[in-house]
């Protein structure tokens, strides 16, 4: 069948439109956009939104068709489904206290051990120990990478009195953070009610606690100067740090090309070292805010410190080396670390 001019100017017209629509598809299909969430509050200075947010901010600098979202404040899911969210590929990234997914992997425990870390500095050398490979290798074989590195410090607070030895902390409901806190501080006589973090303003303000230990970035986020008395902020002597790494989906990961997982791991390592120069900066900040909301302040002399651990070694320690499989020798390596 011939066509004539007329006909011939309509195929081409298709033919260019055709190639036209198929080329726009293209450049949308190339462009990624993955979910960061976590639990803390965003855009009001919490070090661990900022790191998921200089993450995104070096992915789209780095211009390699790759979009980062981020869902602060829970707003995309709970504190601990997140785990289980990036293990499934749903998830994409998170900053994530690694010990809300004991539950999954007990040897988690261990990252939020009392006085298993001593100060921020040990905390930088234990990530490049035996302990840290160990840990890593169950959340990279659980489908989950490590894109950066994060200890932070905390302390104590309470709307009675001042939690220093352990016989202060006799009859206070406590929120403690990870089973191993919470095994010591029941050494001690408290009443346990657990919560992630996001829940303790709310338990102090209706009772439900008394006293809770969390990191000083969210003793500041979540403006709990507002409901205590008293504060026992890490100083030189800090019985409570935990590990908040930010944490990718190994599916999603996966899915990216090579110039995309680059710039991830480029930009983890830029929130990693911000994180650094921020740590201990992190706890000047929860002092002097503390102190300007008329909250007392104390820190635990090393002796106080020792009465601790030696509950911790008959209780937190002990059943983790007991129950938990490797456990003995996690806590170990862990020790092992000057």
């Amino acid at each position: 069948m011939k066509l004539g001019t007329t006909g011939l100017k309509s195929v081409s017209l298709a033919v260019a439109m055709g190639i036209g629509l198929s080329a726009l598809a293209g450049v949308g299909a190339s462009a990624e956009t993955l979910k960061a969430s976590h639990q803390w509050p965003g855009g009001k200075g919490d070090v661990r939104d900022e790191m998921v947010q200089i993450i995104a901010r070096e992915v789209s600098k780095a211009d390699v068709d790759l979009e980062i979202k981020v869902y602060p404040g829970k707003s995309l899911y709970k504190p601990k489904e997140q785990w289980g969210a990036m293990t499934k590929g749903q998830l994409d990234i998170s900053a994530f206290p690694l010990s809300y997914a004991a539950g999954r992997h007990p040897e988690f425990d261990a990252t939020l051990m009392p006085g298993l870390v001593k100060n921020h500095d040990h905390a930088m050398r234990l990530n490049a120990s035996p302990f840290m490979d160990d840990i890593k290798k169950i959340i990279n074989d659980a489908g989950v990478i490590v894109l950066s590195d994060a200890w932070l410090a905390g302390g104590f607070a309470s709307t009675k009195n001042c939690i220093l030895g352990p016989e202060t902390m006799k009859g206070q409901v406590t929120r403690a953070a990870g089973k191993a806190f919470e095994q010591m501080l029941v050494g001690a006589d408290a009443s346990i009610a657990s919560m992630p973090s996001s829940e303790i303003y709310n338990g102090l303000q209706t009772g439900v606690l008394d006293a809770a230990n969390t990191s000083s970035g969210s003793f500041v986020s979540y403006r709990i100067y507002e409901q205590v008395k008293c504060l026992t902020a890490p100083g030189e002597n800090a019985l409570w740090f935990m590990y908040e790494p930010i944490l990718m989906s190994k599916a999603s990961f996966d899915k990216l090309n090579k110039k995309q997982q680059d710039a991830l791991m480029a930009a983890g390592k830029v929130a990693e070292e911000f994180f650094v120069g921020a740590a201990k900066g992190l706890d000047e900040k929860l002092v002097k805010t503390y102190e300007d909301a008329g909250v007392e302040v104390v820190t635990m002399t090393p002796e106080q410190v020792k009465a601790w651990r030696d509950i911790a070694n008959e209780t937190s320690y002990k059943s983790f080396s007991e129950n938990v499989k490797g456990g003995a020798v996690l806590i170990q390596k862990a020790l092992s670390v000057d």
